[in-house]
Formats: structure tokens, C-alpha cells, sequence
């Protein structure tokens, strides 16, 4: 799942591989939800503490793991040093817009079947899409000077939170809308060059493939949502215009 996948190149990114033991369990065992209380992955069993413990949602653990890299002195993080608040306040901005507005709709899209709905789902998607761009832009223009680069945005620039966030649904975009929806990036790509560069450096980036999917196993995997009957509770709330667990 893409919502488990932005975790695990995290995971990678900052720890040794082959220190990552990667389990999957029925959603609904009593040792799973002692992790996960909503029966949802990702999990997270931290077997550091006596006993071990659990944390859960994607995003908290994102945080966590950054927090936890940052106080150990290691030089991989997300997110711009404290001292540089403004440069860490719009990668946040480009978080939420990715979070609140990009993950949804790809569901939405995927999951709907009338036509005039698709549409209407795909142009939301390319407004996102430029929305974002404009948040990149902004970024870059209004950095902190002495701040480092982050976001792949930029060529020289270091993985980023929104990267993280932004690549599994990018991937899969690419597959999964393209085969079941005839998406395409392509209107994005012509009005926008510097994006199509940015999507190859996150299709790119060494904690990207060596935790991505194949893409048949992307294309099984989004079919029930394709034909919208997937028992998924993230299916179940787009369905009734929640928002997703």
C-alpha cells in the first residue's frame, strides 16, 4: 500500500536495510492491533524498549523517525534544522496540500465510475499538481540563506518530507490511473518542464526503488479500487465522504 510505502523509504533512508524486518500480519490478530488499534498499516514495534512498544499512523511515525534521527546527531532528516523555521513551516504547507487535497483525490478518481466524475477528478488532481508546483517555487524562493536545499525540487536538493509523501501516489499515478483511468502527466509536464525533472529524480531516488512495488503488483493491488468494491477502510470513507484513516 502507498500509505505503508512512504514509511518504509523512510525506514531505508535512515537505517540500514538489513536491519528492517518488514512482517506482515492478519490486520485483525491481537498482536497486530496491539500496534495498530484501527487495524491499519504501517505499524511500528520498537523492540528497543523492554517491554517492546508500538506507534502507528504513517505520519506519526514519519515524525518519529525523524525526531529520533535528528537527536542522534544523524545527518538524514526530512526536514531543515529547527533554526531555519520559516524554510520548515512551507515544506509543511507542501505536506498538507499533498495529505489534504492530491491523496484523496487519487482515490476519488480511482475509485469512481461515471466518467463525467472521473473527469471532473482528474482535472482536480492536475490543479493539485500545480498548486504544489507553485508551493515548490515558493520554497525555493523565499529560503532561509543560509538553509540547506530540501525537496528534490531542486537538482542538488535533499529528500524531503513531501517527497516522501508525494512518491508512492506519483508511482502509482503513473500506473494505476494510466491503465484504469487513461491518466497522464503529460498536460502537467508541457506547461510545467521543471516538474517532469522532478518526477524522474523521485522515481529515481535509491530509497524510492529499493522500496517501490512492481507494477503488476501495483495494478493488482489497486483493481477492487479500480472497480470500487475493495473492503479497504480508506475505499469505505471515500465512499462516504470522510476523510481517510
Amino acid at each position: 500500500m502507498p500509505i505503508h510505502h512512504r514509511s518504509l523509504m523512510w525506514y531505508n533512508l535512515l537505517i540500514s536495510p538489513d536491519t528492517i524486518d518488514t512482517v506482515t500480519l492478519p490486520n485483525q490478530t491481537e498482536e497486530f492491533l496491539a500496534l495498530s488499534p484501527k487495524g491499519l498499516l504501517p505499524a511500528l514495534r520498537l523492540n528497543d524498549f523492554s517491554p517492546p512498544r508500538g506507534l502507528n499512523e504513517s505520519l506519526v511515525i514519519l515524525d518519529y523517525l525523524n525526531d529520533l534521527s535528528a537527536t542522534k546527531g544523524n545527518k538524514k532528516t526530512l526536514l531543515p534544522p529547527v533554526e531555519f523555521t520559516w524554510s520548515r513551516a512551507l515544506l509543511r504547507l507542501q505536506a498538507d496540500l499533498i495529505s489534504r487535497t492530491l491523496v484523496p483525490t487519487y482515490f476519488r478518481y480511482l475509485q469512481s465510475q461515471d466518467p463525467a466524475i472521473q473527469e471532473q477528478h482528474r482535472l482536480e488532481i492536475i490543479d493539485g499538481i500545480e498548486k504544489l508546483i507553485r508551493l515548490f517555487e515558493r520554497a525555493e524562493q523565499e529560503r532561509e540563506d543560509e538553509a540547506p536545499k530540501f525537496g528534490l525540487w531542486e537538482e542538488e536538493g535533499l529528500l524531503s518530507l513531501p517527497d516522501i509523501l508525494l512518491a508512492p501516489w506519483v508511482f502509482r499515478a503513473r500506473i494505476t490511473l494510466k491503465h484504469y483511468r487513461g491518466f497522464s502527466f503529460s498536460p502537467v509536464f508541457a506547461s510545467h518542464p521543471r516538474f517532469e525533472g522532478y518526477v524522474d529524480r523521485l522515481m529515481g531516488h535509491p530509497a524510492f526503488k529499493a522500496t517501490c512495488s512492481t507494477d503488476d503488483v501495483c495494478l493488482d493491488s489497486a483493481a477492487s479500487y479500480a472497480a470500487n468494491r475493495s473492503p479497504s477502510q480508506i475505499a469505505a470513507a471515500i465512499n462516504r465522504g470522510r476523510e481517510i484513516p
